[in-house]
């Protein structure tokens, strides 16, 4: 995994640039206290109890090694905070966080507890990855299009079909994905309608297809195609009932689309905070540039609208956690916060001038990373409309 945003690899006041000759961070990370994960198993130490429950178990329960399911002492508000906190480090790992605390508690509410014992844990403790499946070539913002199909056989249902765009789907032992099931006979002779359900899918077995794709963001993490030939997925692996994923799906897009809010800031913030210094140390005319205005408005006008972000995606995931609509203020925080965030990293780049520019910086790959944060979960196009549909009406917007 590529070193995190904090640490830019050329001098404010030079051209010149070497690993040893960079200047320290504004932000250096911090010295680690604790022995790592590779430190203890060389000395054949199991995890300590504070890893076994650390970020990538939010939301799941101390039983299977989280730090405790969602309720008074663990909110969604907190969630949010952490993954911004994460990706003002380092975006790559706040996507981790992000995928498993969603696949974690999704794979222990529903799989039987001998099956849930064998995943879950070891999304807690970073030992596996377990992604989410749910855009296809001819589906991504209308999920009731898909087209991947679950056909009920003995014991289980055969999947047919192809996922794309899927992230960590390279790296993963698991997919969490979504099928139309076709019309079925229960057990009981009742003829059942199917419609989008959920399913887990290894990714090692029989009948799974994976083709990675070249991108120019997001490179630790991988994202690929998914082909699935007539994959048997027994009963014991659907999550939910069958025919009640969409309903599932759409139920979480409000607080995901909230939480990404939250991860651009985080690397939006960053950005700034490394031009902040940048503006102190670099100078021209005899002066530090911060003292020009036409360098420290734009910055000014960029923590402001960082904030305003910041306290919409506050606003929504408090209403979520009391309980009350925020479909409206989700939609807002997912189109807005992106394109503040987007328009900061960018005032970033052009204020370090052709160092900016460049990949031994870390803008370029923030602004790449926050690119791909606009397409998952709905384009702003599609946030916009969700706007437009609860302040105007769907009458009138169709």
């Amino acid at each position: 995994m590529p070193p995190p945003y904090a640490r830019p690899c050329c001098s404010a006041r030079s051209t010149r640039s070497s690993p040893r000759g960079c200047g320290s961070s504004p932000h250096p990370t911090p010295t680690p206290t604790r022995p790592s994960r590779r430190a203890r198993s060389f000395r054949g130490n199991s995890p300590a109890p504070w890893e076994s429950r650390a970020l990538l178990g939010l939301g799941t329960s101390e039983e299977y090694g989280g730090m405790g399911r969602l309720g008074d002492e663990l909110t969604k508000v907190h969630l949010g905070i952490v993954h911004e906190k994460l990706a003002y480090a380092n975006f790559y790992l706040a996507q981790l966080a992000y995928t498993c605390n969603l696949t974690a508690p999704l794979l222990e509410r529903f799989l039987p507890a001998d099956l849930a014992a064998q995943w879950v844990p070891g999304i807690v403790q970073g030992e596996h990855i377990v992604a989410l499946g749910l855009t296809e070539p001819g589906s991504g913002s209308d999920a009731a299009a898909m087209r991947m199909r679950a056909r009920r056989v003995d014991g289980g249902w055969e999947l047919t079909g192809e996922k794309t765009s899927i992230t960590f789907a390279p790296h993963a032992k698991g997919l969490i994905t979504f099928a139309r099931a076709d019309e079925y006979v229960d057990t009981d002779g009742t003829v059942r309608t199917g419609g989008i359900t959920c399913f887990l899918v290894p990714l090692d077995a029989t009948g799974v297809e994976i083709q990675k794709f070249p991108d120019p963001g997001w490179k630790p993490l991988g994202r690929a195609a998914v082909f699935l030939d007539d994959l048997f997925v027994p009963d014991a692996q659907v999550l939910g009932d069958v025919g009640g994923a969409f309903r599932m799906v759409m139920s979480e897009f409000d607080y995901t689309r909230s939480v990404i809010g939250f991860m651009s800031t985080g690397v939006a913030r960053k950005a700034l905070d490394l031009t902040v210094q940048f503006t102190k140390d670099r100078a021209t005319f005899g002066k530090p540039i911060a003292a020009y205005q036409g360098v420290s408005f734009p910055l000014a006008e960029a923590a402001t609208k960082l904030e305003a972000a910041r306290w919409l995606t506050y606003r929504a995931l408090s209403l979520a956690d009391a309980g009350k609509p925020y479909t409206k203020e989700a939609a807002m925080v997912k189109w807005y916060a992106l394109d503040v965030s987007l328009q900061t990293i960018h005032d970033c780049i052009i204020t370090h001038g052709h160092t900016g520019y460049s990949e031994e910086m870390p803008l370029q790959a923030m602004l790449r990373d926050v690119s791909g944060l606009e397409i998952g979960e709905g384009t702003p196009q599609i946030q916009k409309l969700i706007v437009a549909r609860s302040i105007i009406g769907r009458e009138f917007t169709g």
